[in-house]
């Protein structure tokens, strides 16, 4: 994903719920990877949560599948300016993952890694209460490789690019430390109703 300050994206319309500098992408759902798209099927796909955890865990597709299922409904919102509304993904709240791993006190920060080696930084508060899934699902079909399936990170209160593709694990950290679009000026939270767009914002 080629992203630069002078990204001015369509002309803005107002609209409830807009955050700031965003439009409306309306049907569309633009791609953008930071690498190319990988050929990971199903039965190749793992997911770990290991770090500051009592228990490190490794959950493969039918293991992942038996957690109780959960859904997300609702907007995205992408860094580039675009955003995306009534969406729905299916998959498993991250609690439950969390939960089966038990963090540590000392946890405070998590990094999440895809198949392909790309990183993202989150607090970890952004990963729990109900505020971020691994999902498998998008409006009701598997969701497409170009778009992080087999499973993606998806923490929609955040600017998009957090949710990280082809989702691979998290380890949990008693320290931020910054990811691929981080460590590139990025911001170390993108929030996106305060533009949070790059690093200072």
């Amino acid at each position: 994903m080629n992203v630069t300050r002078g990204f001015t994206g369509r002309p803005r319309v107002h609209r409830p719920g807009l955050p700031p500098g965003q439009y409306d992408t309306g049907d569309d759902w633009p791609v953008l990877s930071a690498e190319v798209t990988p050929e990971l099927a199903p039965a190749d796909w793992t997911f770990r949560v290991d770090g500051l955890v009592e228990r490190p865990r490794t959950w493969d597709w039918e293991q992942a599948h038996a957690l109780p299922a959960s859904a997300y409904e609702g907007d995205i919102h992408c860094v580039t300016g675009w955003s995306k509304f009534g969406v729905r993904f299916g998959g498993v709240c991250l609690d439950s993952f969390l939960d089966a791993a038990r963090p540590r006190a000392s946890a405070t920060h998590v990094v999440a890694y895809s198949h392909t080696g790309y990183t993202s930084n989150l607090p970890l508060a952004d990963l729990t209460g109900g505020r971020a899934w691994i999902a498998w699902e998008y409006g009701g079909q598997p969701l497409t490789p170009e778009h992080g399936g087999p499973a993606r990170l998806l923490v929609p209160h955040l600017y998009f690019w957090k949710s990280a593709k082809w989702i691979a694990g998290l380890t949990l950290l008693d320290h931020d430390e910054p990811g691929f679009w981080e460590q590139n000026g990025y911001h170390a939270r993108g929030n996106p109703w305060q533009e949070q767009r790059y690093s200072g914002d």
